[in-house]
């Protein structure tokens, strides 16, 4: 079985990973294409064309590729674009798309399941939902990602541990996360056939507070709380508040191994 994974960062190392492992033949993708990865820019149809021929035929394809950091026009090239130019590319290869759960709304507090409403306000997030939609009327696969965090990598963490962070408000605005290898494990079972087309939740079984999340770290790590401030209403994706329901991936057999960030945390820090 081959894999044609295109993205080979935090999350595409995983994945890779977790898919040699299991004997599956990997050909990973990044633009630059450093570390022995294909070059291509997902944004250019010739060049996604021109992967087509070069590489064997994929029984999967995963696209995971990050925007870099990038605004809405770097979201259009990478996501959108490299959506269609890979559907058009590899006719009939089932494929996956890595998107957020940034593109649920929600400010209430509420239990967001797929069904839910997603139409985010930001540019951004509106440009994942088009991408979104390419997949799914192609029969894809679109696995909605809370926050990753994982070995060397936990933004809520590495701001609390360098005192940068701070409680918005009442600090009652529920935070979403997922473990890297949780996420990667979840996207081997679907190119397994545990998962069929359609939008999959890919989050952990608690989501917590800010308030409840800093005061359990404050106790772990000895540290003050951090101070209160307003909403930061500048994230590129918006700012949400909601819970991200799990329970469609885990009736797929998915059970997270990392079910709880705070239950992950002290071992994240000895990475950081």
């Amino acid at each position: 079985m081959h894999l044609l994974l295109c993205g080979h960062g935090y999350l595409g190392q995983a994945i890779s990973k977790e898919f040699r492992e299991a004997g599956w033949k990997v050909t990973t993708v990044s633009k630059s294409g450093d570390d022995a990865d294909q070059a291509c820019d997902l944004s250019s149809a010739a060049a996604v064309a021109a992967l087509e021929k070069a590489c064997d035929a994929p029984d999967f394809i995963v696209h995971c590729a990050s925007s870099g950091r990038g605004g809405a026009e770097a979201y259009r090239a990478v996501y959108l674009d490299g959506c269609r130019h890979l559907i058009d590319s590899f006719h009939g290869v089932p494929m996956l798309f890595t998107s957020s759960t940034s593109v649920y709304p929600q400010t209430d507090g509420s239990l967001v399941d797929e069904e839910c409403a997603a139409e985010p306000d930001r540019e951004t997030g509106q440009i994942l939902r088009q991408a979104e939609r390419v997949v799914l009327n192609h029969e894809g696969i679109v696995f909605r990602l809370s926050g990753i965090y994982g070995p060397g990598r936990s933004v809520i963490l590495t701001k609390f541990l360098t005192d940068e962070a701070t409680l918005e408000e009442d600090g009652s605005r529920f935070l979403n996360q997922i473990h890297r290898d949780d996420a990667a494990r979840a996207v081997f079972q679907a190119a397994l056939g545990y998962c069929g087309p359609g939008i999959w939740n890919v989050s952990d079984s608690n989501p917590t507070t800010q308030l409840d999340t800093y005061t359990a770290l404050a106790e772990m790590f000895g540290k003050p709380m951090p101070p209160s401030a307003p909403r930061d209403l500048d994230r590129k994706r918006g700012w949400t508040h909601k819970q991200v329901d799990n329970s469609k991936l885990r009736q797929s057999g998915w059970t997270p191994r990392h079910p709880s960030f705070l239950g992950s945390a002290k071992e994240i820090a000895g990475t950081l």
